[in-house]
């Protein structure tokens, strides 16, 4: 992995809350994404879109018309979306047959992980009959690292952040039957990273149809939560991209808003810096947003295209998370991260004009992306 990145501190930037705003990041466009992921997706064993819950005690808490939770608590019988991306990308990979110019077939898939995506990949391998070699920080809870394993998956534990297990793994997969499956970009590595984030696009047709059949409008704002801003750039890419307007033909186009740690807000200090940024990452419940950097091929597009970003608590992601589990939804602390930030963003000192940053009205639509299940990091 190549350092390109340049020392942040949020330090540097106090405020009373952790924010960053662009509401001119809605006139921005891009292509959209190619088709083919959702179409291999829903023809996999399996498939079914998972569930779209509207939740109206949360749109009165909020003085808003509707709010709905993207539940990924159950994709493909994990506790999250990254299946999304790594089956893609590992089925692309495979489409090739041999790595590289050497003409070895591949036998291992390596990647590091603070949990969810680690599991994916390594549930793809034992699927396809492969090896999966895992890395992980030291600051993953053993359950997570045991559910990885239980996949038949190696897992080596590094000392140090999450940038330095993807270092470990970059190595590691230098060997000949071996290619690395990571969700995030840096110089030099971007074409496998791209093929994960074209994986995710399929969360976000999903609830396109999902809102149709509700008889619901385009949304006001989409709430993603953020490790290295993969999952955010797939949704930018989508709502800058023009879908998710079919039901609402001639309405302002959704405000995305990217939910972090205060401990590892790097995108948040990205912004602000009005570069790449890298921040010392600190210990968070929010396991799998625990990230230093931002991935590289996310960067432009969120440069561009994302509305808002804020950062919150261990305590207001797992109060989020209790007040989900009490409506019946289940979400890890990472997942709960969008009501958290939803409610930071429009609630509180400052919270008119914020809302007004956003384009949320009283009748506004709110999809909270909840990326992950209480399973994905049970004993937390």
């Amino acid at each position: 992995m190549k350092d390109q990145e340049t020392e942040f501190s949020a330090a540097q930037t106090p405020s009373p809350l952790p924010w960053y705003a662009r509401p001119a990041a809605r006139t921005w466009t891009c292509t959209p994404p190619p088709p083919d992921a959702r179409a291999f997706h829903t023809a996999l064993p399996g498939y079914a879109p998972t569930a779209l819950y509207a939740l109206p005690g949360l749109a009165r808490e909020l003085a808003v018309g509707r709010v709905f939770v993207k539940d990924e608590s159950t994709r493909f019988g994990l506790p999250a979306f990254k299946a999304l991306g790594a089956s893609w990308a590992i089925d692309r990979i495979l489409a090739n047959g041999t790595r590289g110019t050497t003409g070895t077939p591949i036998r291992r898939f390596v990647t590091a992980t603070d949990g969810n995506h680690g599991r994916a990949v390594a549930r793809m391998a034992r699927r396809l009959g492969r090896r999966a070699h895992v890395f992980v920080p030291d600051g993953v809870h053993p359950t997570a690292v045991a559910a990885i394993e239980g996949e038949g998956a190696e897992v080596t534990t590094v000392a140090g952040s999450y940038d330095a297990a993807v270092s470990e793994a970059w190595a590691a997969a230098a060997a000949p039957d071996a290619v690395l499956v990571q969700d995030m970009a840096w110089d030099g590595y971007e074409e496998i990273p791209a093929l994960v984030v074209e994986g995710y696009a399929t969360l976000f047709a999903e609830v396109d149809a999902q809102l149709d059949a509700a008889g619901a409008q385009s949304p006001a704002l989409v709430a993603v939560p953020v490790g290295v801003g993969s999952l955010a750039q797939a949704a930018v890419t989508h709502y800058r991209s023009g879908r998710g307007a079919e039901a609402s033909p001639g309405a302002a186009p959704p405000a995305v808003l990217s939910v972090e740690p205060v401990g590892a807000a790097c995108v948040l200090a990205s912004l602000r810096a009005g570069r790449l940024a890298q921040v010392p990452t600190d210990v968070t419940v929010m396991a799998g947003l625990n990230c230093g950097t931002p991935s590289a091929l996310a960067w432009p597009v969120l440069r561009e295209g994302l509305d808002a970003a804020v950062a919150v608590t261990d305590a207001d992601s797992t109060s989020a998370a209790r007040d989900l589990a009490e409506l019946g939804v289940s979400s890890g602390p990472c997942g709960a991260a969008s009501l958290a930030g939803v409610r930071a963003a429009l609630t509180g000192t400052g919270s008119t004009e914020r809302r007004a940053a956003l384009g949320v009205h009283p009748d506004a639509i709110i999809i909270l992306i909840n990326t992950e299940g209480a399973d994905a990091n049970p004993g937390r």
